[in-house]
């Protein structure tokens, strides 16, 4: 921290020991919370299994009997594991909506971080050489990549139409010889 830094900062009234407690103490009871929730969500579990899923009593059962069961079983498991799947599934598509609902939330805030850029100063047979490799020979003739123009004044004044009056071409052009005439120059 510069000297401009300290005196513009202000100075915590709280004195560091008291910090330290304090954040001993928020620590202390973020731990027993944290067990807490631990214990709770053990016993959650304990509670759910015990509802869903009744002791197994296959004592004195018959090979028929048992092959029922473990059908049975298999059922239950496949009921359990579609459920999961589809949990499973909707977690993703509720994750995949956060993150675009966040991804609007930080476009529409427009707080982008842009790099500062240092300029570069570097060749275009450098930047080629860089791009594509070594091993391709670059040589950049620009001149030679144009395409030749020529004029074309003489073509311009051949396709120049002679202005006259409007009034005097329709004249010309009405009737079936008019249509004729335009036939024909359409040709030519």
């Amino acid at each position: 921290m510069s000297d401009s830094e300290e005196r513009t900062a202000p100075k915590s009234k709280i004195p560091a020991s008291r910090k330290l407690l304090l954040k001993t103490l928020m620590l202390a009871k973020a731990s027993e919370d944290l067990e807490k929730e631990i214990k709770e969500a053990e016993e959650e579990k304990v509670r759910t299994l015990s509802e869903n899923v009744p002791p197994l009593q296959y004592a004195g059962l018959s090979h028929k009997e048992l092959k029922e069961l473990c059908t049975g079983l298999h059922r239950k498991i496949d009921v359990v594991d579609e459920e999961r799947y589809n949990i499973e599934e909707k977690v993703k598509k509720n994750d995949l909506e956060i993150q675009s609902l966040n991804q609007k939330i930080f476009d529409l805030k427009g707080k982008f971080k842009r790099p500062t850029l240092r300029r570069v100063r570097i060749s275009a047979d450098a930047m080629l050489k860089a791009l594509l490799g070594s091993t391709h020979k670059v040589s950049m003739d620009f001149k030679a990549n144009l395409k030749s123009v020529k004029k074309e004044d003489e073509k311009a004044k051949e396709k120049t139409v002679e202005v006259t009056d409007w009034r005097k071409n329709i004249e010309a052009m009405s009737g079936m010889e008019g249509r004729k005439k335009k036939f024909d120059t359409s040709n030519a």
